[in-house]
């Protein structure tokens, strides 16, 4: 299935969205107000990830994009580094076949090539055994940065295709990172934070965002339920008017 990458035509604006792309914050929060430490939060995250594919996928949401550490976590405490990356392979090699099970495919994206060789290996092995799985997608964008995944299209472009004359989206757009994947319709930052802290910079260009004061692992299916259902009032137009909107919808209907 082809999804293009950049918005050209209005997609249909149903109840639930097809991709909800989402920053996962507030875990050391979460277990400082515990007195616990840093990484108790992020293993509690770690639930929150599993119960949220499971929501997502019983809503019929199709794509579901996780922002589980950027190309500037790598600024964070070496101990605390070093410690998600052991939480991150304990969950490739425990959550593989539990994904599987459940229909879900994974993707991983990002620059994989600053992990350990044995995370890669993992991330290859998950990757291939989920495959063939169409019930949810379920990206994991991993040492991903929004400027990091541009500049990587442009130079794979440029050495697949030379300079070209007129570059233009279309052509740029196979090349990025979530090729495979629709543009999101709804992007959700827990923790209470305001911004988008480089995720996704040209695939979110038209989403519609949603920012709440939940902590990543208070993050349930209720508070899942909340988004969508402001997503759902909300009208997308992609800078056309009211109208204009209306009449490319009904066209597509009736077509």
């Amino acid at each position: 299935m082809n999804h293009p990458s950049s918005t050209q035509e209005v997609p249909a604006h149903g109840d639930v969205p097809r991709h909800v792309a989402i920053i996962m914050d507030g875990n050391g929060r979460w277990a400082r107000s515990r007195m616990l430490p840093r990484i108790a939060g992020h293993r509690r995250g770690l639930e929150a990830v599993r119960a949220t594919v499971e929501n997502c996928a019983e809503r019929g949401i199709g794509y579901l994009t996780l922002f589980a550490f950027s190309s500037e976590n790598w600024r964070r405490p070496a101990e605390e580094v070093a410690l998600l990356m052991q939480l991150f392979q304990s969950a490739l090699t425990q959550e593989a076949e539990r994904l599987h099970r459940a229909a879900v495919r994974l993707r991983v994206v990002g620059d994989t090539r600053r992990f350990g060789r044995k995370i890669r290996l993992l991330i290859e092995q998950a990757e291939r055994l989920t495959a063939d799985n169409q019930r949810l997608t379920l990206t994991i964008a991993a040492n991903y940065g929004g400027r990091w995944d541009i500049l990587q299209a442009l130079t794979r472009l440029v050495a697949d295709k030379g300079r070209p004359e007129k570059l233009d989206e279309a052509a740029l757009a196979p090349y990025l990172a979530m090729s495979y994947a629709p543009e999101p319709d709804l992007f959700i930052r827990t923790g209470g934070e305001q911004r988008i802290s480089n995720f996704l910079l040209w695939q979110l260009a038209y989403s519609e965002l949603y920012f709440t004061e939940t902590l990543w692992p208070d993050f349930d299916a209720q508070a899942l339920d909340q988004a969508i259902a402001s997503y759902r009032g909300r009208e997308r137009r992609f800078g056309r008017t009211s109208e204009q909107v209306a009449a490319t919808l009904a066209t597509a209907k009736r077509a």
